[in-house]
């Protein structure tokens, strides 16, 4: 299970039976991964997140805010984490539901554990791929954004194929009332 997420992941778990959530933790502790479980969504989002390697477990029918509704909500608010469902009260429009959400996994309880261990192994591999592109993404970002706006401008006709003395010219022009 710790495979290219090397140890740090982190399950999270809300579901609103406690025996459920000591169940999914103990499973969790017994090959290697960290969890943490919420009885209710407005718990889970009042907690401190850690910036890890991560997944969500999530019943549909829960107290407030349920589950499908939470899931749109973390999209409305582009939180990218990978969400499995699992429901004691599922039916195909509620499956079909999550899934065009995103979901990774929509699972009955009682759950299988080997069916809810493949699909978090899925998630955190979907956040760990997700992460990387952000993160080959974040330092050319960030030295665009350090440049002035003249430069971003002359980097703009650079991408645009321009060579030197048609930039040149362009910047010329520009100047010249």
């Amino acid at each position: 299970m710790q495979n290219r997420t090397n140890g740090n992941a982190i399950v999270y778990v809300v579901d609103d039976d406690l025996d459920v959530r000591e169940g999914l933790k103990s499973l969790f502790q017994s090959v290697g991964l960290r969890s943490h479980a919420y009885g209710s969504t407005a718990e889970f989002l009042n907690a401190k997140l850690p910036n890890e390697v991560s997944c969500l477990i999530l019943d549909v029918r829960l107290p407030g805010l349920s589950g499908l509704d939470f899931q749109a909500e973390l999209t409305r608010t582009q939180t990218t984490i990978p969400i499995i469902f699992i429901t004691g009260h599922g039916d195909i429009p509620i499956s079909v539901k999550a899934m065009k959400g995103g979901a990774v996994e929509f699972l009955s309880k009682p759950v299988r554990e080997q069916d809810l261990l493949d699909a978090v192994r899925i998630a955190l591999d979907r956040d760990l791929t997700r992460r990387d592109a952000d993160s080959k993404t974040h330092e050319p970002r960030k030295r665009y954004n350090a440049l002035s706006t003249r430069e971003q401008q002359v980097m703009a006709l650079v991408c645009a194929g321009m060579m030197n003395k048609q930039i040149a010219a362009e910047s010329e022009s520009a100047r010249s009332p």
